[in-house]
């Protein structure tokens, strides 16, 4: 396991998952597909995102539905929302 992965994965889901996005099918593909491409433009492997998570698609789609930026960090955790126990 690496926290490499799981760091990026933060990252790019602060700068890269808009407070406005939709959790529907299509939209979470397409922020799915640009975060591979974009670990990949890192030299980031997906099994090391993959190693973290149980589904990026899934993590994402939580990241989406459960953000609440008016929340203190310490009741919403770390990433703003939780990736683990998906």
């Amino acid at each position: 396991m690496t926290t490499r992965g799981l760091n990026f994965l933060h990252e790019w889901i602060s700068n890269n998952v808009p407070e406005t996005a939709t959790a529907d099918v299509v939209s979470v593909d397409e922020l799915t597909h640009k975060l591979i491409a974009d670990a990949k433009a890192v030299v980031i492997r997906r099994d090391e995102i993959d190693d973290e998570v149980d589904s990026i698609y899934r993590t994402l789609v939580d990241a989406i539905v459960h953000f609440d930026p008016g929340l203190p960090e310490s009741a919403r955790g770390r990433f703003g929302f939780s990736i683990y126990g998906l």
